[in-house]
């Protein structure tokens, strides 16, 4: 484990009867055995929470279920099958949530529809961080297409957001692309790098979501020391693999103050904590 006071960012809970593996108290289970202090929750998507039978939505289960935990930073999801986004927005807010998990993918929505867009508008001006699932994920392409997220970093240019996975193995140089364009139009780092499931090869070969040595030194070489952010992908990367994955970190050839950043530092300055 690292010696460093590790946040991190991505993480997936689910009430127990929507999903085993995934609550609450087995994320904190993890983050001890890691060592990881601080961690960001994803609440679970409308259809997910529904599975649980419990009342309220999802956003009122986790603000139930982490309101009095300092460890857990809560992240909202947005259904785009209802109209009342701003109302969704503001009822995150009022739960004192830091950002929104968006998978334009799975949610079936384009990264610049126009109800994206109304999220991305109300998140800009209210100062919330948004974490976006980025690379091949089983859904028409042209509706997350990297690509896609430099328009979203050109439109609204103070809005802050992690492209996690850095694309994946088959969309990485795009999402290197997008995080290098967006330079010269933000005051502020405002498009980060999720290293979250950034495996290693196997026998050789690229999985979806591997990334090699040099491909992750060249994000820090590229970009710089502040815009990168570990994520878990809990609860479908289990502690092993999470150990491994800081491991790595901890023994690639970086500056010391990019591994500070990537793995804690990094996200407390974009969130404001």
């Amino acid at each position: 484990m690292s010696n460093r006071t590790v946040w991190a960012n991505h993480a997936h809970v689910f009430p127990e009867k929507s999903k085993k593996g995934a609550s609450v108290p087995e994320l904190k289970e993890l983050m001890a055995e890691t060592g990881i202090e601080k961690a960001v929750c994803f609440t679970c998507f409308k259809d997910q929470f529904a599975r649980s039978g419990l009342p309220g939505d999802r956003l009122d289960w986790l603000y139930n279920e982490i309101k009095d935990d300092p460890s857990l930073i809560g992240f909202g999801t947005v259904d785009f099958e209802d109209d009342d986004v701003d109302y969704q927005i503001d009822k995150m807010i009022s739960y004192g949530f830091k950002g929104i998990k968006i998978h334009p993918a799975f949610q079936g929505e384009n990264v610049m529809s126009f109800k994206s867009q109304r999220v991305y508008k109300k998140a800009e001006r209210e100062g919330l961080f948004l974490s976006f699932h980025t690379g091949l994920h089983w859904h028409p392409i042209k509706d997350y297409s990297l690509l896609l997220f430099d328009e979203v970093a050109w439109c609204y240019p103070e809005l802050k957001f992690s492209m996690e996975h850095i694309g994946g193995y088959h969309f990485f140089r795009e999402a290197l692309a997008v995080m290098c364009n967006s330079v010269r139009n933000s005051k502020e780092d405002t498009v980060f790098a999720g290293w979250t499931t950034v495996a290693m090869s196997e026998n050789g070969l690229q999985g979806a979501w591997s990334l090699s040595d040099e491909e992750l030194r060249t994000v820090i070489h590229q970009t710089g020391n502040t815009r990168s952010i570990f994520g878990l992908d809990f609860p479908y990367n289990k502690a092993d693999y999470i150990k491994k994955a800081i491991e790595r970190i901890e023994n690639l050839d970086i500056p010391e103050e990019a591994k500070d950043g990537i793995l804690g530092l990094n996200l407390k300055n974009a969130l404001g904590l």
